[in-house]
């Protein structure tokens, strides 16, 4: 009985966790951006994508166990997008997040920044959240290379231009001490990259919004195009980028103004930055699945609230719709 409550029956597509509860989505997302699938070989891949279409077709070979159809869907699910079925770029893989994003955080939280630094941060931070959401966007509708390029121009201007003005504001703050302007100065990049990040969404899945995005019925079939549906997934979305950054780029400007006032750190200054890495690194790790995970990857919506048209295509009184990650 424990072995099956750990391990339920294999559902194709389906999640091994309730997505229903916010830690069953945790425990699902936690498989999703385990660093390990980076080092999952094209043989072990190719594998898992055959033992998956073997259960579609009912030609699994026997003896093969739930576990195994469960870590084959979590390979397949960490390294393909779901709707166009290519390989997601490394880098730009929810698993590749935390191990390419964290050397960019590290450098965003670094003191004493210049103008020059801050532009070049932002701009590589922006970067490659630009690139996270494009390649796990809903791909159901072709999105033209002019907007993605259009949407990336302007989520590094509202990053740069947003954190800029607020370093630039600070040094001109002659009534702070110090100690507190350096504090402040170091929790500049949340609010820059919050608003960024939200930018940086809707302007790179812009597209999703005038085209639509397929939703689906009870039998995984399209119903049909929803420009509503769109308008949820996007918003989803946002609020989990602004979600993301807060304890990031919070907490470890808190924790290493207190750590360097230890008398042993003020010894070993050496010291500071592989800690503040450390503490970046944790940080990061911790954050992004608590954040990806207050809204189900495949949401449904009632058709009711969608357009009429949608409601006339089907008899399911709620649909589903890939929110992208």
């Amino acid at each position: 009985m424990a072995e099956s409550a750990a391990c339920p029956a294999f559902q194709l597509g389906g999640a091994r966790y309730d997505q229903g509860s916010f830690f069953g989505r945790l425990r699902h997302f936690i498989d999703i951006i385990d660093p390990s699938t980076l080092f999952v070989s094209e043989k072990t891949l190719t594998e898992s994508i055959k033992l998956l279409d073997d259960y579609k077709h009912g030609t699994l070979p026997p003896g093969v166990s739930d576990l195994q159809l469960w870590d084959a869907q979590k390979i397949k699910q960490a390294i393909i997008h779901p709707d166009t079925g290519e390989k997601i770029f490394m880098p730009f893989r929810m698993s590749g997040y935390v191990p390419f994003g964290t050397p960019i955080v590290i450098g965003l939280l670094l003191p004493n920044q210049t103008v020059l630094s801050t532009i070049i941060w932002q701009w590589l931070n922006q970067s490659h959240n630009a690139c996270v959401n494009y390649a796990n966007r809903n791909a159901t509708k072709p999105t033209p290379t002019s907007k993605f390029l259009q949407g990336y121009v302007g989520a590094v201007t509202s990053a740069v231009s947003i954190a800029v003005g607020l370093n630039v504001l600070i040094q001109k703050a002659n009534k702070l001490s110090p100690a507190t302007r350096m504090i402040i100065q170091r929790l500049v990049p949340f609010p820059a990259v919050a608003s960024a990040n939200i930018c940086n969404v809707g302007l790179m899945r812009h597209n999703e919004l005038s085209e639509g995005i397929d939703v689906l019925d009870n039998n995984g079939n399209v119903v049909g195009s929803s420009k509503i549906a769109a308008r949820h997934a996007i918003m989803e979305t946002a609020f989990t980028r602004v979600v993301l950054p807060m304890p990031i780029f919070v907490l470890p400007p808190i924790i290493m103004s207190y750590l360097e006032r230890l008398r042993f750190l003020q010894s070993n200054r050496r010291l500071l930055l592989p800690i503040h890495s450390v503490v970046c690194l944790v940080t990061f790790g911790l954050s992004l699945p608590l954040a990806i995970s207050l809204f189900p990857q495949m949401s449904q919506i009632e058709v009711s609230r969608l357009e009429p048209e949608i409601a006339m295509a089907t008899d399911c009184k709620v649909v589903t719709y890939n929110k992208g990650l």
